[in-house]
């Protein structure tokens, strides 16, 4: 198993196989499954995400049960028909797939976790634009999935991707990461300036804490996941320039978990600290729950 972003680039240059590649052969052996049956499976995959995109965006949009997320995905579709986006169709039709799936997810329907179900936007987010923009195939699609899925076992295997134990940069950070990564590779990059852009990408949002309102997957984590596509296709983009970090992705991916551990649990998924604690998002959740004895910030 590969257990750095290092040995993967260095795999991918010496056997000269694409990331996708060592990933579906690394799962063959693990699982000790066939290609067909693996390559199935995320196929499957693919297609709840490009379900999740659709539906956010159709008609009048999905709502959760709370109240407080849906039918933003509908009024960013109708915007970017008005053809006046200040950041760009490309760019606004990739948050519009972002939030369209993070609206499926917190109305209980269903989608693919990337590598959570918080974070679940950000690669539908990319994919789907990235189909559009440069006329990917299915198997394209998926071979972006299984570089995406290698990038992020590595950042599992070392910092994590939980909003509870690392903050919301382990969940859309990681999730941008993938993107980032899994796109360089599909636009023709080399292994390393995936791993460059890996890195751009956490670096870009390291430190960002986990602040539910009223503890449920909606604010402001759908949005978030507007914020993660936006920084993997920028961070794409300045690694196939010719960009570099600095910092390399295995020592980025380090300093996320150190900073994950080092916040407090208020900012760890708890719902007790940053938006969450806010009068606005207190009230939201008495709104919905009922009055709390228990609503005091706890470091």
């Amino acid at each position: 198993m590969y257990m750095s972003v290092a040995e993967l680039v260095t795999a991918a240059k010496e056997t000269k196989k694409p990331i996708y590649e060592l990933m579906i052969e690394q799962e063959m052996e693990t699982s000790q499954t066939s290609r067909e049956e693996i390559w199935h499976t995320m196929g499957r995959n693919l297609d709840v995400m490009e379900a999740a995109v659709n539906k956010g965006a159709a008609g009048d949009g999905v709502y959760s049960t709370t109240g407080l997320t849906g039918g933003e995905a509908v009024l960013l579709k109708k915007y970017r028909q008005k053809g006046h986006t200040l950041s760009g169709d490309t760019m606004m039709q990739a948050v519009q797939n972002a939030i369209s799936t993070n609206e499926v997810n917190a109305s209980m329907g269903v989608v693919c976790a990337t590598p959570t179900a918080g974070s679940t936007g950000t690669l539908p987010g990319v994919i789907f634009t990235l189909k559009d923009r440069m006329n990917l195939n299915r198997d394209q699609m998926i071979q972006f999935l299984f570089t995406a899925g290698a990038f992020g076992m590595v950042i599992a295997n070392n910092a994590g991707i939980a909003g509870a134990t690392g903050g919301c940069q382990a969940e859309v950070g990681s999730a941008s990461a993938m993107g980032a990564a899994a796109a360089v590779e599909v636009a023709g990059g080399t292994p390393e300036q995936s791993a460059e852009a890996l890195a751009m990408a956490i670096s870009n949002l390291m430190g960002l804490v986990c602040d539910p309102v009223a503890g449920l997957v909606e604010l402001p984590c759908v949005k978030r996941n507007a914020i993660g596509v936006g920084n993997a296709l920028i961070a794409a983009d300045m690694a196939l320039a010719g960009c570099t970090n600095k910092i390399p992705a295995d020592e980025v991916i380090a300093a996320m978990d150190k900073v994950g551990k080092g916040l407090p649990k208020a900012l760890r998924e708890t719902g007790l600290g940053g938006l969450a604690a806010t009068p606005t998002g207190i009230r939201m959740k008495e709104k919905i729950f009922g009055r709390s004895t228990n609503s005091q910030v706890h470091a």
